[in-house]
């Protein structure tokens, strides 16, 4: 047992030795060569993950290894723990990982005492090796550069980005010949974010959109609905009620949403009613109704005479993403038609509605 445990401690040791990530090699394995100044930003210090000339001398937690002097790291801890105000350290930065250029020890004192950002100097290398996934960070690294926005937005397809940058130029434009302020492009970037982004975000968020596509994002789902509505204008894309909901104009939505407070922000479900006319086999009728009236969407289910035996109404809630008859058509697939001795069926969507409260009640 001693050896075992002597083993794993050892196995331990070395894992703990092991050296933070270089640079170079990074820079080499994504093609990482041409760079921008970003200037000085807050960095979460998880997300320095390296060194450009030090990377031997830290282990993965960046701390000094046991073989290295430690007299200048206690000082560095002793100035933080003063409160002393230290230069910005100096980061390269590739895609979300940051490699420390110049102040190795004020990383690894800041990540020994518990903070959680440190002020850096960052030099952006923007990676040019021809993936997917770098083609849509050179896109979203112009995106933020051009926008000056929050780093919130994760898009996963190519082109998406510019979709955007388009969507702010016209609320930009649409500022400066509606008031009398010359708003740069920066406020109009972030007024569009504040008052046209971020509403239709809450709205797919709330309607718990982007849990029903497992591999695509809010923002995602964000640009796919804005441009079918804004820009393309299909008609009866996501099913009836949705002009209700998003109008076909973004400045009109945008003008709707100032209207409401935030937690009135409407979720993206609709009640939606069907007739399902449903043919049986002879003799089956009343043995077919009990079943279907067992499903939970049906609201009610009645015996007629006729080419059809049973009509049924249904309810369901749909999200504003699918039509009226897709989800209707599924329920009925599926549900419906496997219900044994149902032969035929015929589905009635109404195009509008208008219902009585009713104001009788039943006798028992």
């Amino acid at each position: 047992m001693k050896k075992y445990l002597k083993k794993l401690f050892s196995r331990q040791d070395n894992a703990d030795d092991s050296s933070i990530k270089s640079f170079v090699d990074n820079q080499n394995k994504e093609e990482a060569y041409d760079e921008r100044n970003l200037g000085i930003r807050a960095v979460p210090l998880d997300k320095i993950v390296g060194s450009v000339g030090r990377y031997k001398d830290f282990n993965r937690q960046f701390k000094l290894k046991k073989d290295r002097p430690s007299a200048r790291l206690e000082l560095v801890k002793e100035a933080f723990k003063k409160k002393i105000t230290l230069p910005p350290v100096t980061l390269y930065q590739i895609k979300n990982e940051y490699y420390v250029l110049d102040g190795n020890h004020r990383v690894s004192a800041a990540k020994k005492l518990g903070y959680e950002f440190i002020d850096a100097q960052i030099t952006e290398f923007l990676p040019s090796k021809n993936t997917l996934e770098n083609i849509i960070y050179r896109e979203k690294a112009t995106f933020l550069a051009n926008t000056k926005l929050p780093d919130t937005i994760e898009l996963t397809e190519v082109g998406q980005y510019g979709r955007l940058l388009k969507q702010i130029d016209e609320h930009h434009g649409f500022l400066l010949k509606t008031t009398d302020d010359q708003i740069d492009y920066y406020a109009a970037a972030i007024d569009w974010y504040k008052t046209i982004y971020k509403p239709l975000a809450a709205i797919i968020k709330n309607s718990r959109l982007d849990s029903q596509f497992s591999n695509r994002t809010k923002s995602d789902l964000y640009v796919y609905m804005s441009t079918h509505q804004w820009v393309k204008g299909k008609e009866r894309e996501y099913g009836i009620g949705i002009d209700q909901l998003i109008p076909k104009n973004m400045e009109e939505f945008r003008l709707k949403m100032e209207q409401l407070k935030e937690f009135e922000l409407p979720e993206m479900k609709h009640w939606i009613s069907a007739f399902i006319l449903i043919e049986v086999k002879v003799g089956k009728e009343y043995e077919v109704m009990k079943r279907l009236y067992n499903l939970e969407e049906i609201q009610e289910i009645h015996f007629v005479h006729g080419v059809f035996d049973l009509i049924a109404k249904v309810t369901m809630k749909r999200d504003l993403l699918s039509s009226d008859a897709e989800i209707i058509g599924q329920f009925v697939h599926k549900k419906v038609r496997r219900v044994q001795n149902v032969a035929k069926t015929q589905t009635l969507i109404p195009i509008s509605s208008k219902e009585k409260k009713n104001i009788f009640t039943r006798s028992s």
